[in-house]
């Protein structure tokens, strides 16, 4: 296919409690690209209100490691040490590529740097971080749905991946969604005018 047709990747990026899912959402409603975000796989139980296929593909442990060795992930991993397994799948990547949709993955650090290794992909990367840790911590605390333990082993987390927002192209501030949405799609936009999209 003419690299013209074919859309783009973006890889969105930040800490637990940056907000990532409630801008990604406002994103797909909002901003007018052919945006559609990448489904990713995963080990855990479902919570309430999930749907298989929409807000993951729920494999069993078997099943995500079958997968794994038959090299259907382009990046997976074990987050923070609870047994789960999260990974992207490339065959839901390579479809929304080819079909002119620009892909959005909502994946951690150590995702996207696997990704970025991949020279068949050139894509756009944000990082998004509510712009200091006491800030994040604030976050955290406020949603009262988790011990200290699990806090204090987001927030190690996210201190280290703090450290790599230098790697992506594009820093984002999320201290009110409805800006950190604005200038997510007016980044996108400016990007298009390099990378003509078959759907626009």
């Amino acid at each position: 296919m003419n690299q013209d047709n074919k859309g783009r990747l973006v890889i969105i990026s930040g800490p637990s409690g940056a907000g990532k899912s409630t801008v990604v959402g406002r994103l797909l409603d909002e901003c007018g690209l052919p945006l559609r975000l990448s489904v990713s796989a995963t080990t855990r139980t479902p919570r309430p209100g999930e749907v298989d296929g929409v807000s993951y593909f729920f494999l069993t442990p078997e099943e995500f490691a079958k997968r794994q060795a038959a090299g259907d992930f382009l990046e997976s991993k074990e987050v923070f040490g609870l047994g789960h397994w999260y990974g992207t799948l490339r065959e839901q990547v390579a479809t929304g590529l080819n079909q002119g949709d620009w892909v959005i993955l909502e994946i951690d650090v150590q995702g996207a740097l696997t990704i970025l290794e991949n020279e068949d992909f050139d894509p756009i990367t944000l990082f998004i971080h509510p712009g200091g840790m006491d800030e994040l911590e604030n976050r955290l605390r406020s949603r009262r749905t988790e011990t200290n333990e699990a806090i204090s082993a987001r927030l190690e987390t996210a201190a280290a991946e703090m450290l790599y927002r230098h790697r992506y192209q594009f820093e984002i501030i999320n201290g009110n969604v409805d800006n950190a949405v604005a200038e997510i799609c007016q980044i996108l936009n400016d990007q298009k005018e390099n990378y003509p999209c078959s759907k626009s």
